[in-house]
């Protein structure tokens, strides 16, 4: 399989008065398509800022990454944001543990949210349709507070889907769910791996970690 991404001395570095923090310390990583990777370490140890450096949301202080072969940190010449915008919306999906539905949208428009801010012609997934599949076509209509947990996170995966990504993003997707949900959002995010897309999720959930092709696990933002 192919690299979709692939990272070479990743590092994020921090100032906390003089003190120089390292969230990220001289990572190397490579994501293939259709892999799902599990990112697990205690808290505090960098998941989240290297999960936010791969997804391009965050900028490395040092090192280098490509995605679908074009480097995008590491070049003496800056990748300009509204290229780094385009690679987001094209080939990113982002699933947050918190959910960021917008309270006043319903399900259905909070759904087609992202194709307002970039509509992919080459998507075929209609939104009535993509809320079926996830069992949420009775709840089109309602709003985000009518909803459990489990449907919420549900609805956000149909809203990161929306523009086909080849690549999921899955900061702690269960960490606000029961055993039950979180067993639920895991077959989801199993099947989408099964059908060619890339997943890397940051996970405290055993279970989940245990689902993935790969498990790597980070300390002192190191893989260990």
């Amino acid at each position: 399989m192919a690299n979709l991404i692939s990272a070479s001395g990743l590092k994020k570095v921090y100032r906390r008065g003089n003190e120089e923090v390292y969230a990220v310390n001289g990572v190397d990583l490579e994501v293939k398509a259709g892999e799902m990777l599990a990112i697990t370490g205690p808290s505090g140890s960098g998941k989240t800022t290297l999960l936010n450096i791969l997804g391009c949301l965050d900028n490395p202080t040092e090192g280098s990454l490509s995605v679908e072969g074009t480097k995008i940190f590491g070049d003496k010449k800056e990748f300009p944001e509204t290229k780094l915008t385009k690679v987001r919306r094209q080939l990113f999906g982002y699933i947050f543990q918190n959910f960021y539905l917008v309270p006043t949208l319903t399900v259905l428009e909070n759904v087609k949210l992202p194709q307002i801010f970039y509509k992919n012609k080459n998507a075929r997934k209609n939104p009535d349709q993509l809320l079926k599949q996830m069992g949420l076509g009775h709840r089109i209509h309602h709003l985000p507070f009518e909803l459990s947990g489990g449907e919420m996170q549900r609805v956000a995966i149909a809203r990161a889907l929306i523009n086909e990504p080849k690549i999921l993003l899955a900061d702690e997707p269960t960490g606000n769910l029961d055993t039950h949900r979180a067993a639920e959002i895991k077959e989801i995010l199993r099947s989408l791996a099964g059908e060619g897309i890339s997943i890397v999720m940051v996970t405290h959930n055993l279970e989940m970690a245990n689902a993935a092709d790969r498990k790597i696990e980070i300390r002192d933002g190191k893989i260990h």
